[in-house]
């Protein structure tokens, strides 16, 4: 038997060995359990795979990214053996693992239960006990067709092989090579118990799954398409440990508490009513003063940033989004046109950027004039899926804090820098801290505009990105299609990163819309053109702080800064008349003066999550003070009117939180 050589690759370390032949994957880290694969020439490769003379091995440790990504799909195949063994008509569709977890989709004839999913993930638990071995198998098209015969989804997946999208999973059934199906063996004798088109690769044996739970189930077009039929999906988790796996539902139970459409159902803020339309959110008053205020603090900044402010309206002649390329390449996200005047095509905007390039466009421009700050909270329309509306974070209807800024070329990197430390600085104001950014570049098949342009606009963002000394993560492909972008992503109080603000240079909308502006020699040129959306969206961000401070604003933010909290119907006009000193500087204070007990009133106070209760006594009316209630419970009594009047004041002008 010839030997083989082979290098070990361990991050930077590498180990050349001599193996005899047909030593696989597995032998080679047969010391280390955390070893679920390998990679092999840079492709994924199960622990059975054999290697070959001169090939780099790497160890797939299954806490890695790809590791968690083949115990996952690796789970979602127990998963579907359980269903087909419970629900022997089931058909399959696709399982691929998705960020904490997996999901399978199903054809049956009903819904699945809560009482199923308990049936599955007991089989499950059965399954990976019996420790089956995961067993690759090269198969032909035709054979797949034939062993798959009562599989019409596998079937159509067969069908697009060398073509299959990411977007629905179904590459990690099919890929560009050749199919291959993973059979689950009994672990004693050999015998065949379940099987499935897959790409794989997968874990040794379902022994190699340490902890998984079935999350929910739900319905799902087949391939993401509404043209096709309803499937059902059932969600799962998987992860390396037992710890891991409750780490992970104690962040989903904490999470949940702080869903903000939980939430604002709780504290009264909005909703999303079904006569107007999914997507399409109303503010109540209390929601309202939060906007407002965010809203009347992000003018005031821009003000002072020297921001010019903008209207436009919220439909326009389609003309306008052909010459911008909207039409072109965003149609999908789009309301469908209003045939109007004739038959002329009105839309809802998308985007603002076209109407500003008409104001900018209006009249002639001096090079004086730049850079040129125009900003509006301007309400756009997108078409989003049924699917992915979720609340306020995935809307159809939506305000943009909307800036473009015209500049010249060398303008361009100065304000830049001045824009993206401008969006840190005011996102930090929000009590936002945690941040890195996100460099997006060129999608190769969706951009308009020379490759010269795209590298001097890219190059020049990431020189900018550079000097804020925050981490950098590139996004290949991830540009919109006019111009690169820097995304500020920010982690919020329990660790989840939420996009915040984007700034996309764009060379290529001036050029469409042919603007200019006189240079200081007289002649004629083109501005740089910067877009700016700093919340993202003001519904958007609303959600974000919502769930970032689980609902307690910080008092500069809260609906109601402070309520009096009378401990008998003697004390009513004495908090009035406090309450009333303190609307004149600018608080929103109310009174509880309802019949309800004084601890019902508190208790009812903390549910709304109030920053501050002033309680009053009769010892506090004849002596002219006040006792604070906070957050935490704590109490601090005696407090003199104008001291108390004053802290409320100072914590609102500072914007801490308590």
């Amino acid at each position: 038997m010839s030997d083989v050589r082979v290098i070990i690759q361990r991050d930077s370390e590498r180990d050349e060995r001599v193996v005899a032949t047909g030593t696989t994957a597995a032998d080679l880290f047969a010391d280390d359990r955390t070893v679920i694969a390998a990679r092999v020439a840079g492709e994924l490769k199960d622990l059975s795979y054999a290697v070959q003379d001169g090939e780099t091995v790497e160890p797939v440790e299954i806490s890695s990214p790809d590791g968690l990504d083949i115990l996952r799909h690796s789970t979602a195949h127990v998963m579907a053996q359980a269903v087909q063994e419970l629900f022997p008509e089931a058909k399959l569709g696709i399982g691929p693992p998705v960020r904490d977890g997996f999901y399978y989709d199903f054809d049956v004839a009903r819904p699945f239960t809560p009482e199923d999913l308990k049936a599955i993930e007991k089989r499950m638990q059965e399954i990976q006990k019996r420790g089956q071995k995961f067993s690759r198998r090269v198969v032909t098209d035709e054979a797949a067709r034939e062993e798959l015969a009562d599989e019409p989804y596998k079937l159509e997946l067969i069908g697009i092989k060398g073509s299959a999208s990411t977007d629905d999973g179904a590459n990690v059934e099919v890929g560009a090579g050749e199919l291959t199906i993973y059979d689950n063996l009994d672990a004693k004798t050999g015998e065949l118990c379940w099987k499935d088109l897959c790409r794989g690769p997968h874990l040794p044996t379902t022994r190699n799954i340490p902890a998984f739970k079935l999350m929910r189930n739900a319905s799902a077009y087949w391939r993401g398409s509404e043209k096709n039929k309803q499937l059902q999906r059932i969600y799962g988790t998987a992860w390396p440990s037992k710890d891991e796996l409750k780490a992970h539902l104690d962040f989903l139970a904490e999470a949940e508490k702080r869903d903000h459409r939980r939430l604002g159902t709780e504290l009264d803020l909005f909703s999303i009513p079904d006569e107007i339309g999914s997507g399409l959110a109303v503010f109540h008053p209390k929601g309202g003063i939060i906007r407002r205020v965010m809203e009347d603090y992000s003018r005031k900044r821009h003000e002072e940033e020297g921001y010019e402010f903008v209207y436009s309206p919220h439909a326009t002649k389609g003309a306008l989004f052909e010459k911008s390329g909207h039409l072109d390449w965003y149609a999908e996200g789009m309301y469908p046109p209003m045939q109007l005047d004739g038959g002329t095509d009105y839309y809802l905007k998308p985007m603002n950027c076209p109407m500003h390039n008409l104001i900018f466009d209006a009249r002639g421009r001096s090079y004086r004039e730049l850079p040129l700050r125009l900003f509006e909270f301007g309400t756009v329309y997108r078409y989003e899926k049924s699917g992915v509306v979720h609340g306020l974070t995935r809307a159809r209807g939506f305000t943009q804090d909307d800036a473009h800024i015209y500049c010249t070329r060398e303008q361009m990197a100065e304000e830049l820098d001045r824009t993206l430390t401008f969006v840190l600085n005011l996102l930090r104001d929000y009590g936002l801290t945690d941040f890195y950014l996100e460099l997006s570049t060129k999608d190769p098949e969706k951009f308009v505009g020379s490759d010269e342009v795209w590298e001097e606009a890219t190059a020049t963002l990431q020189q900018v990105a550079e000097k804020q000394g925050l981490p950098l993560v590139p996004d290949p492909g991830g540009a919109a299609f006019y111009g690169p972008k820097i995304s500020v992503q920010c982690r919020d109080a329990i660790g989840r990163t939420w996009q915040m603000s984007t700034v996309q240079l764009d060379f290529n909308l001036p050029e469409r819309f042919d603007l200019e502006y006189t240079a200081g020699d007289g002649s004629r040129r083109r501005p740089v053109m910067i877009h700016r959306a700093l919340f993202g969206s003001i519904e958007r961000f609303f959600a974000v702080l919502l769930e970032h401070y689980a609902g307690a604003m910080p008092p500069w933010l809260a609906p109601v800064q402070a309520v009096g909290i009378p401990i008998g119907d003697a004390h009513v006009d004495y908090l009035k008349d406090f309450a009333a000193e303190a609307k004149k500087k600018g608080l929103r204070v109310e009174v509880d003066a309802s019949s309800d007990r004084m601890q019902k009133k508190i208790r009812t106070w903390q549910k709304q999550k109030v920053p501050f209760m002033i309680i009053v006594g009769d010892e506090d009316m004849a002596a002219g003070t006040v006792s604070f209630r906070y957050r935490d419970g704590s109490q601090e009594n005696g407090v003199s009117r104008d001291a108390a009047l004053a802290k409320l004041v100072d914590v609102v002008e500072r914007r801490i939180q308590v």
